[in-house]
């Protein structure tokens, strides 16, 4: 029996969401885990999360999965894990699916692919999930290593992961629902908006002040593509931002990767654990 060739993301005929069952089906077999509940994309500075959260049951190399690629960032792991969270007061465990490697879409392979994790979260049985960061804040009081609840995105990409005429309700994106419950864990928490620019380069001194004239309190490079298509196929969206550092013409120090990684380091154990706990609570 001939075994049918797994569809491409590169084929314009594919429809994505197909590649995204298939990856979904081959996760199932390589990690012996049928269905997932919640899932995780882990940005600069969160990858510590995935420890804290439970045990893990099977950790599988993205480039084993249909339409996934290896990482092509320094700080982000090319892995996918399986997690399993410990039921408490009589609750089933559940299961979460942890996304180490996310494709930006300034890596120039496609929005298909900048999407397809959270739609294989989906079809894996995912009804929530969590995308993470590490950005460039316009607070001045947002010093490097803050974690801030988004609460709404632009999108400077001039790009949709949406196809054809398909018509989807953006209303409350970063669900109200879940910022009150990641409250309950850190009353604390600030909220902003989050502005995605196409990248690779860091953003001008005049485009960060253009950003927060159209209402941005965050800049960077991911989610906002990854949060309309996860709103796409049925997910509730949580968004949570690590300000790595102050957005350019807002603080004195010239910006970079490295800069990001450290200020990701160092907030690295608060930040896992305040993510494990409100994950636990989701």
């Amino acid at each position: 029996m001939t075994t049918p060739p797994i569809p491409s993301l590169d084929d314009p005929a594919t429809d994505p969401l197909d590649v995204a069952r298939a990856a979904a089906e081959a996760l199932a077999a390589a990690t012996g885990v049928e269905r997932h509940d919640v899932a995780l994309v882990l940005g600069s500075g969160w990858g510590g999360a995935a420890d804290l959260l439970g045990e893990t049951v099977a950790e599988v190399p993205s480039t084993d999965l249909p339409g996934f690629t290896a990482a092509a960032v320094v700080g982000h792991a090319g892995t996918l894990r399986s997690v399993r969270i410990a039921g408490t007061d009589g609750a089933p465990d559940r299961h979460a699916l942890v996304l180490g490697s996310r494709t930006h879409l300034y890596e120039g392979r496609g929005v298909r692919r900048v999407a397809h994790g959270v739609r294989t979260a989906a079809a894996a049985g995912c009804r929530t999930v969590v995308l993470t960061n590490g950005c460039g804040g316009l607070d001045p009081s947002w010093g490097p290593g803050t974690p801030v609840l988004v609460s709404d995105h632009i999108n400077l990409t001039a790009t949709s992961p949406l196809e054809g005429a398909t018509f989807v309700d953006l209303t409350d994106l970063y669900s109200s629902r879940l910022r009150a419950v990641a409250r309950e864990i850190d009353p604390g928490l600030p909220e902003g908006v989050y502005v995605q620019f196409p990248g690779p380069h860091y953003e001008t001194p005049a485009e960060v002040a253009m950003a927060g004239r159209l209402g941005g309190h965050l800049v960077g490079m991911s989610t906002t593509l990854e949060a309309i298509a996860a709103r796409h196929v049925g997910l509730e969206v949580l968004g949570i931002s690590l300000v790595t550092n102050l957005a350019a013409g807002i603080g004195d120090e010239p910006l970079s990767h490295a800069e990001v990684l450290e200020a990701g380091r160092a907030a690295g154990p608060r930040i896992s654990d305040l993510l494990a706990q409100i994950v636990r609570r989701l």
